[in-house]
């Protein structure tokens, strides 16, 4: 069926659409589902500054192509820089014009031929046709600090390629979440679940599960609010070596107990879920995130079940990781669930029925066979306190008179 939209608005490069039975559908995240923040900074003061202060953290959070291009531009213009300084020495001694004088580098008579001896030197490469000499203290000087310069450059590239290669977000990619998140019921409670996996058969040392719910809400003035709540999660500590079902019971502290069906689909939050963990084997600490729109909550919902145990070991079928059954869930809030199942225990609450003493023997008072009955009406506030006191006080008088009546008779027998 074709949804028809009455109204369609632009905000910010992003489009808002408002449905005819009144449900927004908003494109706009938090957190996009790859984990990296929706977040676009203008107008950071000095934001270059913070970022050359900061080179090497800079350099690995940028691509591999511009990395390479500023690594092959530092080797390069080194050794132009130092060809040129050859070049002018060269120059200066006269080396180039009169072939028969003794020359500071030897095989140097052109800018050609001083940017190749920069090259070997750096590089170490020694072809043997050019090579220096005692004759010139300055180009002695001037090799000396390309050496020194050459090993600082090597070191910082070799650096920032390991840094990069073993980076946390790559890491990162072989933790997954599922799709979507489920709403089910789990021991008589609705609950909020998603799984998260290791897809390396290398697993870590420890992790944490985490999840808030992400609002955010725009005022007529244009001041923009973001709220966070965290949600309660049933066993956040695990080792994950295989996919683990994350579970979140809605609760009376929970942002979801008055929340139906119905009133989710309405809603405009945001389900951000993590997984922080210590790497097993570089023992780097590293987190994994995700989230989960309304939309992408499916209610009245299972994961299937990916585990199967064989004589050997455990055998766990990853083509099932997103895959979901349908139960029977009641599509409304918890609070109204929790109020329905309490509603039949106060009908048939032991405290509103009277009980016979294991002591009396029925045949010494056939009065008591027949029990009082205490009528119990659902009232609302302090009227249920009040009725089941006085309900409770009638009927302890009552078995106290009929216990004493039986005894005079027994007496008197």
């Amino acid at each position: 069926m074709s949804t028809h939209y009455s109204t369609v608005q632009r905000l910010d490069d992003t489009l808002s659409l408002q449905t005819e039975d009144g449900w927004p559908s908003n494109k706009r995240r938090y957190v996009r589902r790859d984990g990296t923040c929706n977040m676009v900074f203008r107008h950071i003061p000095e934001e270059w500054l913070h970022y050359v202060t900061d080179i090497f953290t800079t350099l690995i959070e940028t691509r591999w192509r511009v990395m390479l291009l500023i690594f092959a531009l530092s080797y390069i213009l080194s050794w132009l820089l130092f060809g040129i300084l050859f070049w002018v020495i060269a120059l200066a001694h006269n080396d180039m014009k009169d072939h028969y004088n003794a020359p500071c580098m030897d095989g140097v008579r052109s800018f050609t031929a001083a940017f190749l001896f920069s090259l070997e030197t750096q590089t170490t490469i020694g072809y043997g046709s050019r090579g220096m000499t005692e004759n010139c203290m300055e180009a002695i000087v001037l090799v000396t600090i390309q050496d020194v310069i050459s090993v600082f450059i090597d070191t910082f590239v070799i650096g920032i390629a390991v840094a990069k290669m073993a980076s946390a977000r790559k890491r990162a990619q072989t933790i997954g979440f599922t799709h979507c998140a489920v709403v089910n019921l789990r021991n008589g409670d609705l609950c909020l679940s998603w799984r998260v996996g290791d897809f390396r058969p290398n697993h870590m040392v420890e992790g944490t599960a985490h999840a808030q719910i992400v609002r955010h809400t725009v005022h007529t003035t244009g001041r923009v609010d973001v709220s966070y709540k965290d949600l309660q999660i049933h066993e956040k500590d695990f080792l994950l070596a295989i996919p683990t079902t994350v579970l979140h019971k809605i609760g009376p502290n929970s942002p979801l107990y008055r929340m139906s069906l119905r009133d989710l689909r309405r809603e405009a939050f945001e389900l951000v879920v993590s997984f922080t963990y210590t790497d097993d084997s570089t023992g780097i600490l590293h987190q994994t995130r995700t989230s989960y729109t309304p939309n992408e909550i499916l209610w009245g919902h299972v994961f299937q079940e990916m585990l199967r145990v064989t004589r050997k070991n455990y055998k766990v079928d990853y083509a099932l990781f997103n895959h979901t059954g349908k139960v029977h869930v009641p599509e409304v809030s918890a609070e109204e669930y929790h109020r329905t199942k309490i509603s039949p225990w106060l009908r048939h609450s032991p405290r509103m029925s009277p009980r016979l003493s294991p002591r009396l023997s029925p045949r010494l008072s056939p009065r008591l066979t027949k029990l009082p009955t205490v009528t119990v009406e659902l009232v609302s506030g302090n009227e249920i306190e009040k009725d089941t006191i006085d309900n409770c006080n009638t009927l302890k008088n009552e078995i106290e008179k009929d216990t004493i009546d039986s005894c005079n008779t027994l007496k008197i027998e």
